[in-house]
């Protein structure tokens, strides 16, 4: 009796814990089941689909580095208007006759440096990131207006936009239209979280650390699993897996891997959690919001470039709102707006939840002003449901 109410109660403290993680989830499964049926199924298609992923990559990128800003304690106001100025440089680079990887490498180069920038104004000089932030958005839409003489830069080919739009030339098991490859990169990505999760729990053993029931941790393996299979057999039954979302899928393995496993991962949340006591502990708080900035920095570029091969062309208008985007994104993904929690599949799921009730929306032609007041409700719901669970939890 008494094993039996031990385990009852570790099980409720379990689900507690993690109610924040997969919550947005089953959220977004919720998101999706809706409007299947608001828009006869249209939304499940295999197109529609790889259109989400398209139209949402450069939201998602910047999301990535966000998450870590925002697990720091800080944010960041300029990613828009830093990804539109680099997007502008990129396109001159590349009519000027540079290839597509050297103009993704100097744009990539270029948003690491601005992100030096910005961050030794806060990291070093103490400036709150909210005005720095702020100065540099205006800073580069200015800059950007000025380079492109407030007049759209076009592109010298159709290569540009492949890594927005194309598909990879991976495809190459295709029978009857169906291409198998998209199946077997679902199995590899599949195979790469479960060593990962494996890896995790055996760590988390080692160290002392409490860990879910083998049940749980199984069922959580099948549900994931059966997300991945599920997209993979979307892409599989269209035109193949899209360069982007391997952009988009290398982009969020390696850094779930640098949060989960590795020094600078550990610090980034230490610093996060209480910056004062990780800066007494022994850990250089200033460096790792600095390397946080570089790394939302080279993230911005990459996404400056994605936007400008799906546009076709660098816009002088172009990241208006990227930055709001990116910011809902983390925090509907469980990052906390006090810092110190957070993780990149959160902010990814997050994305994902605003990228779906906009296609659902836009597929229902609803008016461009109600997305908005249901964006904007959802963010406000998000924040306090983060508030409310961490007060019920323990942890506000």
């Amino acid at each position: 009796m008494s094993d039996t109410t031990v385990t009852s109660s570790s099980i409720r403290n379990l689900i507690k814990a993690n109610i924040r993680n997969y919550s947005m989830v089953l959220m977004l499964a919720l998101i999706m089941i809706i409007f299947s049926f608001l828009t006869d199924g249209v939304n499940l298609n295999s197109r529609n689909f790889t259109n989400i992923f398209m139209q949402n990559s450069y939201i998602l990128l910047l999301a990535v580095g966000m998450v870590l800003v925002i697990i720091v304690g800080n944010i960041d106001l300029s990613v828009g208007s830093v990804a539109a100025f680099i997007g502008a440089i990129s396109a001159m680079l590349y009519n000027s006759g540079a290839n597509m990887f050297v103009t993704i490498l100097l744009s990539i180069i270029l948003g690491v440096l601005i992100g030096a920038f910005q961050g030794a104004w806060i990291a070093y000089a103490k400036i709150p990131a909210f005005i720095v932030t702020l100065a540099a958005q205006l800073l580069f839409r200015g800059l950007t207006y000025i380079i492109t003489n407030v007049s759209p830069i076009s592109l010298r080919d159709d290569n540009f936009k492949q890594i927005a739009s194309g598909m990879a030339n991976i495809n190459v098991l295709t029978i009857n239209g169906v291409y198998y490859t998209a199946l077997v990169a679902g199995v590899v990505v599949f195979l790469i979280y479960v060593v990962l999760e494996i890896q995790g729990r055996r760590n988390k053993i080692k160290y002392g650390f409490k860990v879910s029931p083998m049940s749980f941790f199984i069922i959580k393996l099948l549900v994931i699993g059966l997300l991945i299979f599920g997209l993979s057999q979307r892409f599989a039954t269209y035109r193949g897996i899209p360069i982007v979302v391997i952009v988009l899928g290398v982009t969020i393995i390696f850094f779930s891997f640098i949060t989960n496993n590795t020094v600078i991962g550990r610090y980034i949340y230490a610093v996060g959690g209480n910056a004062r006591s990780a800066k007494l502990s022994g850990i250089n708080s200033e460096l790792v919001v600095f390397v946080v900035q570089l790394i939302m920095g080279g993230l911005t570029g990459l996404a400056g470039v994605v936007f400008t091969g799906y546009m076709n062309s660098a816009l002088p208008q172009a990241g208006n709102n990227f930055e709001l985007d990116a910011i809902a994104a983390c925090f509907i993904g469980g990052a906390s707006a006090s810092g110190g929690i957070g993780t990149v599949i959160g902010a990814i799921v997050g994305g994902l939840v605003m990228a779906a009730i906009n296609n659902g929306m836009s597929l229902m032609n609803i008016q461009a002003q109600w997305q908005y007041v249901v964006k904007a409700l959802v963010l406000l719901l998000a924040v306090f449901y983060d508030i409310y669970t961490r007060r019920k939890t323990g942890l506000g």
